[in-house]
């Protein structure tokens, strides 16, 4: 009983001193130049399935819009593809839609006008976008149509891949997909962001690996900024808290 109750007690100690070294896996890895934080080419996986979700419409708009993603397919019923599990039966959605937002884990949106067959392609940048959100209330008080997705655009945890392990980023364009651009700045990490509409603004935070552990916590900073939706160029207007 006695040498039972010490095996018991080593085991117990081995355990929770594995737990107390296993430490959370970093979003930023800074071991390489930030130019080459991007996913590295790997072999072609022959069960991946390149898809394009039906498109959407999104209200009082003249523009589909099309998803398009890649969904894995496995002979293993315990393997997983895209943001789900399979159990044999393969699902070739990539995308959910919710009237005015779109989400889910794809690599790009094709544009096209209802009085045309031409589709033309948000990006040619490797991403992998999570939401894409129509602003139709700005919509229906200035007649500005917009569109504000958050994705990641950089391998910032160097695993060789796109995802939500990596840094997630704020960016805009306008319903047709022109003018995308990247109102974050790079290597800090959205977390959230917000439309007033009577000042026509989108306000939003970010947050900065100030002591460069890989991970976002108390001791970082966080940043704040609202840019004016009126003006031509999108310019964000930084409004940091004071010290």
């Amino acid at each position: 009983m006695k040498i039972a109750s010490i095996i018991t007690l080593i085991f117990t100690t081995v355990l929770f001193m594995s737990c107390k070294d296993e430490k959370p896996k970093p979003k930023v890895i800074y071991e390489k130049p930030r130019e080459a934080a991007q996913p590295q080419p790997k072999a072609t996986d022959s069960s991946q399935i390149k898809v394009a979700d039906l498109p959407v419409h999104m209200e009082g708009t003249k523009y589909l819009i099309h998803p398009v993603g890649d969904i894995r397919v496995y002979d293993d019923t315990n393997r997983s593809y895209g943001s789900s599990r399979t159990n044999g039966n393969v699902s070739y959605a990539i995308s959910n839609y919710n009237r005015f937002e779109i989400t889910g884990y794809f690599e790009n949106l094709k544009f096209q006008h209802v009085d045309s067959t031409a589709l033309y392609p948000l990006t040619d940048k490797k991403i992998q976008i999570q939401t894409a959100t129509y602003l139709n209330t700005v919509f229906e008080k200035t007649k500005k149509q917009i569109l504000v997705y958050t994705l990641t655009d950089a391998d910032t945890n160097q695993d060789g891949k796109l995802d939500s392990n990596d840094i997630k980023s704020l960016y805009i364009s306008d319903i047709s997909g022109k003018g995308f651009r990247k109102l974050s700045e790079d290597v800090q990490e959205l977390v959230d962001w917000s439309v007033i509409d009577d000042l026509n603004r989108l306000y939003f935070r970010t947050i900065e690996d100030i002591n460069k552990n890989g991970a976002f916590d108390k001791n970082d900073k966080v940043h704040y900024h609202y840019i004016d939706l009126m003006k031509p160029e999108w310019t964000v207007t930084y409004e940091p808290v004071a010290p």
